[in-house]
């Protein structure tokens, strides 16, 4: 199957080109707004509307900053120590998931505690709603022909514009049904059909672990970075930086466990 020819440019205002890239961005962040603050009326926890918008302005810099300083320092070092001014055109690309979600966290620690609010409980609905974002990201990687994946003959395989003559996975698209929808599922039933409601930080441990294992399969089917290629002949980047998230979950799960139990008793 050859690559639907879709410009990577939604539109055009005026020299403006708005790229479906950047949309991803911001169609993820206002459908996660709106959902935010509908789980809010359910979460009941001392979280409000305003605490809400007041917090997506740190959101939003964790996200850019983060992301950028995360692919500067996670796959791409050398160049950006050589060329530092680099840094700052963000709009040449270049931004990871894992330092997006670094910034994120600094972010969210950072208005807990200058608004006492609980960062848990701010953790937990962030993590309901960023599989949305996740989900429109990837499709505008696959719409930019970039972050596929290895060689295939299977019926699902694409030829790329940039990933020579032979059909490859839609690893972008993969990614966007389980580390998206499938991952959007599971946190939001487990949320909204259990007690989860009631324990702060379960959701957040069920994230980093659940994102964590659908990404490092995935990534098997992924074509690593050129320039990076398999560490170690084994692991992509993308899964070296999974084992932590995975292990860091599995920790933050035993002790929001313990953590909750002590508050009920």
């Amino acid at each position: 199957m050859n690559f639907p020819a879709i410009d990577p440019i939604a539109f055009t205002i005026g020299p403006l080109a708005v790229r479906w890239y950047s949309l991803s961005y911001i169609i993820g962040i206002l459908i996660g707004l709106i959902l935010i603050n509908k789980f809010i009326i359910t979460y009941k926890k001392n979280i409000t509307k305003n605490d809400v918008y007041d917090l997506l302005n740190y959101l939003i810099l964790g996200i850019i900053i983060g992301g950028r300083l995360g692919y500067v320092f996670f796959y791409n070092l050398e160049f950006y120590f050589y060329n530092p001014f680099e840094i700052l055109k963000i709009w040449n690309g270049g931004m990871s998931f894992h330092g997006a979600m670094v910034g994120i966290i600094i972010s969210i620690g950072w208005f807990s505690s200058k608004n006492n609010k609980s960062f848990f409980d701010l953790t937990d609905i962030i993590c309901l709603v960023s599989p949305i974002g996740i989900f429109f990201g990837r499709i505008a990687n696959f719409i930019n022909g970039e972050l596929y994946g290895k060689v295939t003959d299977h019926t699902f395989g694409i030829i790329f514009p940039r990933g020579g003559e032979l059909p490859r996975h839609p690893s972008q698209l993969y990614e966007a049904f389980f580390e998206g929808l499938i991952l959007f599922i599971i946190l939001n039933c487990l949320f909204f059909f259990s007690n989860l409601k009631s324990k702060s930080g379960i959701i957040s441990s069920l994230f980093l672990i659940l994102y964590g294992i659908f990404r490092f399969f995935i990534e098997t089917l992924r074509e690593p970075d050129a320039h990076i290629g398999l560490l170690w002949n084994f692991l992509s980047m993308g899964q070296l930086l999974c084992i932590p998230m995975i292990a860091c979950g599995i920790l933050l799960l035993v002790y929001v466990k313990k953590l909750n139990e002590q508050q009920i008793n």
